[in-house]
């Protein structure tokens, strides 16, 4: 089991409060808090609903406040914070263990000498949570009561709650409803319970993390109900909230949610031809943290459309994020199903040569500022190529590709086009931010990196490179991709710092050349093919590995810099400003481990590089990669708790490891068209 601890973890308010878990349900719903049962941000919720998959969520049931008597004693199950500074009740005190079984947190809870086990799952395509609970040991009859604090406001912490609410009575539960007609009523649920209607307001919760990243750090919601029933050892009921007014525990819920995560390890087991016993837990766990970040994206051309949420809490799907994280979320997971709709579903979202960077998330409105995620795209669509062998998906985005690079070549939005002298890719203006260090504080663009940014060119050679291979595959003997390549590749040229030894990270900027050292040059050796000769890719490698390299990830700037930061935290100024300015990023960890790969051919060192994330999984969002880190060592997780494209990467690195000698004639498969 990856994700296992007791007391020592439990006992501490502070430190099980760290660590959080998610629960997701495929249409961009989720279920998420903290293991002290407390809540930190105003993002958890055990139902945070998706009105119009994957985006519109809102909060709707916060949390339980469970209560066991047993032999005459109150045990609490959860715990608060409270604006004033109390903590109360102090339910994590009474937590034995909590583990992820599989994707399910479970906890145990010890009152006296009685044990009651708490699950908590949701349905899949539904707004559907589950909390079941159990009566492990008990000499006597166990009371369990159940106080539902629920909402129902955009996920985003606003501060503001409407209440009274309107509460009815329906079978084994309530009905809750707003005051606004557009609003999802909520059904909460328990067989064989009493249930009684309070209709309160519960003020002042106290959001120590929200504090921390300077937010809103109060919040109020509504308690319209407690249920009441006695169990026996061995007794097992479920709570049910829901959205959906037939919504019961059925009991077969609970095996649906166990049947999923096997089928989902057994698949990736399957397709990268392992054996369970040969697969440490890890990854196994991290495999099912993939599950959380592919979801359902539901529009007027495609009631079937397929995207990938960039992170949780309050990240939407973002293009960029997606096309990096298609290969370790759905290729190396055999989800190949997924992975073409995934591809579909953003073709039709091309806009002038360009897939939008994010769907805001209570917006029709694609935004479309972003230089890289269609170049991302090219990559994605040769990976899914390289694991099925689809020529008719190829067939099928063939023409939409060949028009992304007419525009990019003739220009598009933000000055983005191909200058006819390198054949470099240029693009940028004031006030906007297109590359992935993408930090904006105001009108303030922190990384403005206008000019040719190094990852966005050699992510242009290997697109070009690609579409050389696909119209090959097609007999499209009228393109000239070729010739196109050998211009970009002697272009890049340009980007070597003889004086300093490896790359610039933009050309031609309005102050010039940018020599900072970034990360951003090491995609010139991790993607299939570089434009680089041996020793150039080394020497990337291997400044990469001595200022940049830390146990999580990559540094977003050498701390020799003057401009590192290697603190992310306080409001979001001091945030933004530290965000691509030394901060350590856990995605980056791939492509550093498949570029070292590459260039030294040494898979043990590779593993080395991967350790420390196993580690990781039992800290702040548990069995998943954090979005970002300290510069600073202890290198503290900050961000998103849950980050799409970092366990993507890792995913992906795992099995550039693995398939070593696969991975090496995929890059032979694009030199030699």
């Amino acid at each position: 089991m990856a994700v296992h601890f007791g007391r020592d973890i439990t006992g501490s308010l502070e430190t099980a409060e760290e660590r959080e878990f998610l629960v997701t349900n495929g249409i961009g719903g989720y279920c998420s808090g903290t293991v002290a049962g407390s809540l930190t941000r105003g993002y958890h919720g055990l139902l945070v609903s998706s009105l119009k998959p994957p985006i519109d969520r809102r909060l709707m049931l916060a949390k339980l406040e469970e209560t066991i008597t047993y032999r005459g004693t109150a045990f609490a199950l959860t715990s608060n914070r409270w604006q004033n500074g109390a903590v109360a009740p102090e339910g994590y005190k009474n937590i034995q263990t909590f583990a992820l079984e599989s994707s399910i947190p479970t906890w145990q809870y010890a009152c006296a000498d009685a044990l009651i086990e708490k699950k908590v799952w949701m349905k899949y395509g539904e707004n559907t949570t589950y909390v079941s609970y159990e009566v492990l040991e008990a000499d006597e009859v166990v009371e369990l009561q159940i106080s539902a604090i629920v909402d129902n406001r955009i996920f985003h912490n606003t501060g503001q709650v409407e209440w009274p609410v309107n509460v009815s009575a329906i079978p084994s539960g309530v009905k809750i409803t707003s005051n606004n007609s557009s609003d999802l009523p909520l059904f909460l649920k328990l067989e064989n319970s009493s249930c009684t209607i309070f209709n309160e307001l519960y003020q002042n919760f106290h959001l120590e993390e929200e504090l921390k990243r300077g937010l809103n750090d109060t919040d109020s919601h509504v308690h319209p109900a407690t249920f009441q029933l006695q169990l026996s050892k061995g007794q097992r009921i479920t709570f049910v909230a829901s959205t959906e007014e037939n919504a019961t525990a059925d009991g077969n819920d609970l095996s649906e949610r166990v049947q999923r995560d096997e089928a989902v390890v057994k698949k990736w087991l399957k397709t990268q031809k392992l054996k369970k016993n040969q697969v440490s837990d890890w990854m196994k766990q991290l495999v099912l943290a993939s599950d959380q970040f592919v979801v359902n994206r539901v529009s007027q051309d495609d009631q079937n459309g397929r995207s990938v949420i960039a992170g949780y809490h309050w990240f939407e799907d973002w293009g960029r994020d997606t096309m990096i994280s298609l290969t370790g979320l759905t290729l190396e997971t055999g989800r190949f199903d997924d992975a073409s709709k995934i591809l579909k579903t953003f073709a039709l979202y091309l806009n002038e040569g360009m897939l939008p960077n994010r769907f805001p998330d209570v917006s029709d409105t694609p935004e479309y500022n972003t230089i890289d995620a269609t170049l991302w795209y090219f990559q994605a669509i040769h990976n899914y190529y390289e694991k099925t062998s689809d020529l008719g998906l190829i067939k099928e985005l063939y023409p939409k590709l060949q028009d992304v690079v007419h525009w990019h070549i003739q220009g598009t939005r933000y000055n983005i086009k191909m200058d006819p002298q390198d054949h470099l890719l240029s693009g940028g203006q004031d006030g906007v931010q297109l590359t992935w260090m993408d930090a904006k504080v105001g009108n303030h663009v922190v990384t403005p990196r206008i000019g040719k940014p190094v990852e966005v060119n050699a992510l242009w050679y290997n697109a070009i490179c690609v579409m050389d291979r696909f119209a090959k595959l097609l007999n499209d003997q009228e393109s000239n991709y070729n010739t196109l390549a050998d211009n970009i590749k002697q272009g890049f040229q340009r980007f070597w710092n003889e004086e300093k030894q490896y790359l610039f990270d933009v050309l031609d900027g309005p102050n010039g050349h940018e020599d900072l050292l970034r990360p951003n040059q090491l995609f010139a050796v991790s993607l299939p093919v570089s434009p680089l000769n041996e020793e150039q890719q080394k020497k990337v490698v291997d400044v990469s590995a001595e200022h940049l390299l830390t146990s999580f990830g990559l540094r977003s700037l050498a701390p020799f810099e003057k401009e590192f930061i290697g603190f992310y935290g306080g409001d979001q100024f001091h945030r933004d400003s530290a965000y691509h300015q030394g901060t350590v990023w856990g995605w980056l960890l791939g492509p550093f481990v498949r570029a070292h790969l590459k260039v030294y051919q040494d898979k043990d060192r590779a593993y080395d590089f991967l350790m420390p994330i196993s580690d990781h999984l039992n800290t702040s969002g548990l069995g998943t990669i954090s979005e970002i880190f300290d510069g600073d060592a202890p290198f503290t997780p900050k961000g998103c708790i849950a980050q799409a494209w970092s366990v993507a990467q890792i995913i992906e690195a795992f099995h550039a490891i693995e398939t070593l000698t696969t991975t090496s004639q995929s890059q032979q498969n694009l030199v030699s068209a």
